[in-house]
Order: C-alpha cells, then sequence, then structure tokens
C-alpha cells in the first residue's frame, strides 16, 4: 500500500477527484467523530482505481498532489453466501471488504434457508453502505460490488465458482515454492456458502467444483471469511 494512503488519518470516496466533494455524512464524520484537524493528510478516491492525497481545510477536502490510478487486484475474487439473521450479514459484508474480496453476492434463498427478506434492494443498500464505509477504514481504493439476490443456479455457473464442501479439495494459500504454478493453474474465484443448514444434496449438480475450509463445522458467516482470507492469501501468493 502506498504510504500515503497508510499514513492519512482519514480516506474517503468521492464522485469527481478534481473537485472532491463531500456529503454530509463523511463531512459530519470526519469533522466531529474523527476530530479531523485543518491541514491533516486525507486521501480521496473515485472507487475505480483512481486517488489523489487531500488535506482538510475549514470543513472540507483541498486537493493536495496528483491523480494516482492504483492496478486492479488480479484475479478478482469473490464470495456468495445465503444471509443470515440479525446483524451477521453486516458483519461479514464488513470483514469481507477488509480482508479485500471484490465481489460480495447474496444468495436467493434455498430450501433450508432461514433468512427471506421482504424488502430485497433495502437491505442491499444497507449492506453496500456497510462495504463503502470499510473500504474507507481499509484504505481502498477499489469499492467491492455487492449484489443480490442471486439464484444458487447463477451463482454456480459464474466462471470460477466452487462450493464450500467438507468433501471437497482443501483451499489453501500456496507454498512460495509453487506461488508461479498457482498464477497459471485453475482455481475458485468465487466460493459460494451455504445457509447455517447447508444446501440439498440435489441442489448442486455432481459436476460443481467443491473446496474444502477445513475440518470443523463452521457457522455461515465465519466460513464466508476463512473463503475470503484464503482466496486472497492465493492471489497474493500467485504475483
Amino acid at each position: 500500500m502506498n504510504p500515503l494512503l497508510r499514513d492519512s488519518v482519514a480516506h474517503v470516496f468521492v464522485d469527481d477527484l478534481t473537485n472532491p466533494q463531500l456529503d454530509d455524512h463523511d463531512r459530519h464524520h470526519l469533522g466531529r467523530v474523527l476530530r479531523v484537524c485543518d491541514g491533516e493528510s486525507i486521501t480521496a478516491s473515485d472507487g475505480k482505481g483512481a486517488w489523489c492525497a487531500c488535506e482538510w481545510s475549514d470543513g472540507d477536502v483541498r486537493v493536495a498532489g496528483d491523480i494516482v490510478t492504483s492496478v486492479a487486484p488480479s484475479p478478482h475474487v469473490g464470495l456468495a453466501f445465503a444471509p443470515v439473521k440479525g446483524d451477521r450479514n453486516e458483519w461479514a459484508v464488513q470483514k469481507l471488504t477488509e480482508i479485500g474480496v471484490d465481489h460480495i453476492v447474496l444468495l436467493a434463498p434455498t430450501r433450508r434457508s432461514v433468512v427471506r427478506w421482504s424488502n430485497v434492494e433495502k437491505q442491499l443498500d444497507k449492506l453496500r453502505v456497510v462495504a463503502r464505509e470499510a473500504a474507507m477504514q481499509s484504505r481502498r481504493t477499489w469499492l467491492p460490488t455487492v449484489s443480490g439476490l442471486v439464484s444458487l443456479a447463477d451463482a454456480l455457473a459464474t466462471p470460477g465458482a466452487a462450493v464450500a464442501d467438507p468433501t471437497g479439495n482443501a483451499l489453501h494459500a500456496p507454498s512460495p515454492a509453487r506461488a508461479a504454478d498457482t498464477a497459471h493453474a485453475a482455481s475458485p474465484t468465487l466460493v459460494i456458502i451455504g445457509p447455517e443448514g447447508g444446501f440439498d444434496a440435489d441442489e448442486i449438480p455432481a459436476s460443481a467444483a467443491r473446496i474444502s475450509l477445513g475440518d470443523t463445522i463452521l457457522r455461515a458467516e465465519t466460513a464466508t471469511l476463512v473463503a475470503a482470507t484464503l482466496l486472497t492469501a492465493r492471489r497474493t501468493a500467485g504475483k
């Protein structure tokens, strides 16, 4: 990570980096919650890889450096999971964003799903706000996408999709000696996590790729974090 990003006192997303404008929520957060002082370093990003150094000045940001374009992570990695109870969806999206997941997919209800949203767009909008705030905290310059509700069939049809299943092959970060092989070998880029009760056997075709996240039984939201950590570790090792 660029030191300017790492060392800035705050990071924000704006629509136009040549004339960055904060919305009321971000202005209040920086000025009243974080108590940023005039002259302190802020970084701003458009969420599409471009960013620049700014300074906090009289309750707003002022451009203080050239626009820099960061390379998108490659390959893009994603997690698809069935919504869970309470605020654990927000927690999962927050942590997936911090870890570096590019695509977060909420699955449509399957047979054993307990949670069935009545207002899908409202729920998705809430999760997108969570992802944006987590991306600010973790100094990301590429905002992750949050989409749904996607059918299990469509998720399985996504190139690079694999279902988390104890019978699958282990998904683990490769050793440095095998990093070059990993960069060229086919590997999962979207891991699909089932609801707390799992998928029924006939919901997953026999041809579907399956990967194991370990020997213990994980809660659904824990499984998303384990899979995300392993996916991003493989991406880093393959560079």
